[in-house]
């Protein structure tokens, strides 16, 4: 595969341009830290955002921030800290689980609308995006929002080339908020519940008026691979609180009182607690080097556990669970079973499963992405054909 790495704008899209012209496909790519994720890219050529970087412009009184799309992510992060903020979304790092290298960029970040843990109250990357600049499929460079957020034709543009992985337009700069960084957080353990328990007092500790901001569950199999094996014995039900050390303080009192009468409850305290969230972030424990395959599955909260019950019966499933049940990590023993996952998830009411690692041969008979209802697809078909009519950007990623 050839790389193509312009350092401007103008030079991407006139490269976007005579690929057009010439009908010749281009894979679409930043710091190459998730290669391999979606469906097979039927291209030679690689357009590579890696030389447009630098931010822009950043104020860190307006909590908004300017940036070049193929700016290094730990870049940006660095300039946040010192400024005392911070991207609002927790955006997972792919590497360990996916097995891959590269440099996460800011621009892959929105790309594929990445979130973590908190984003169980602040959304994804869509929902702080304020603006892009991208060139589309023509070689046309469009821009859309901007500090102040503007519909361009009854779209909201910016917030759609989100989580299109590329197959809309080639970023080339992106504008999002960044609010301030939390003092201090602590984490409530809660030891020894089952998954329906846990689901009962995750949805408990949402309705307290403690502002939790993460929520997950990690069952036998995974919580001895958290922290080094420090956790306390047994399943771990895991509820984090941020903020100012005497609020953190306060609340945490009150969530202790409250989750008491569903467990032995401990706590952790800084670093452990923001260690803990980051392994949950980056999926640790099936960060293990092989091929087996892993989904990351979205489902109405309080019913993921429902889902991997249901599997069982059927598949071998190892799980844990974030956004209080409602995003199921699943690493399964052999095949994809994509049928059969996707199947139970429609019976439960809905959801998405998307594949995040396998290997090269069940990528190439199952989707990596969760089949759209027809009216949808219909829709998406039609975007594509107004941002990229030659259908150059990323054949076939998407499906």
């Amino acid at each position: 595969m050839i790389d193509l790495m312009p350092k401007t704008e103008e030079e991407a899209s006139a490269i976007v341009r005579a690929h057009a012209e010439a009908g010749r496909p281009l894979a679409i790519c930043g710091g190459d830290s998730r290669s391999g994720f979606g469906n097979a890219v039927a291209a030679e050529d690689r357009l590579r955002s890696s030389e447009i970087s630098g931010i822009v412009a950043y104020n860190p009184g307006e909590m908004v921030m300017t940036v070049r799309s193929g700016t290094p992510l730990a870049e940006v992060e660095v300039a946040l800290s010192e400024s005392g903020q911070m991207l609002a979304f927790e955006p997972m790092d792919h590497r360990p689980v996916m097995g891959t290298s590269g440099e996460p960029t800011i621009g892959g970040v929105f790309a594929a609308n990445v979130s973590g843990p908190r984003r169980l109250i602040a959304g994804a990357a869509r929902d702080s995006l304020l603006g892009v600049r991208f060139v589309n499929g023509r070689g046309e460079i469009i821009k859309a929002g901007g500090r102040v957020m503007k519909n361009v034709t009854g779209l909201d543009l910016a917030k759609l080339i989100a989580g299109s992985h590329g197959t809309l337009g080639f970023l080339t700069e992106v504008t999002f908020r960044v609010p301030p960084r939390p003092k201090t957080e602590q984490t409530v353990v809660l030891s020894g519940l089952n998954d329906a328990e846990a689901a009962n007092a995750m949805a408990a500790a949402m309705a307290l008026p403690v502002e939790v901001s993460g929520a997950a569950h990690l069952p036998l199999t995974v919580t001895w691979k958290f922290l080094a094996g420090k956790l306390p014995e047994g399943e771990a039900t895991v509820l984090r609180i941020e903020g100012l050390p005497g609020s953190v303080d306060v609340r945490i009192e009150k969530l202790v009182a409250a989750m008491s009468a569903f467990a032995t409850v401990t706590r952790l305290e800084q670093p452990e607690s923001s260690r803990l969230w980051q392994e949950i972030r980056d999926v640790l424990p099936y960060a293990d080097g092989t091929a087996r395959p892993v989904w990351r599955v979205s489902v109405a909260p309080g019913t993921g556990h429902q889902l991997v019950a249901a599997l069982r019966l059927e598949a071998g499933v190892d799980a844990f669970y974030d956004w209080q049940g409602g995003l199921v990590w699943m690493r399964m023993e052999a095949g994809p079973e994509a049928e059969l996952a996707r199947r139970y998830i429609k019976a439960l009411g809905g959801g998405h499963a998307t594949l995040i690692r396998a290997s090269g041969e069940a990528r190439a008979v199952t989707s990596a992405f969760h089949p759209e209802p027809e009216a949808v697809a219909m829709l998406s078909r039609r975007v594509k054909e107004k941002f990229d009519p030659a259908g150059i950007f990323n054949p076939g990623k998407m499906g």
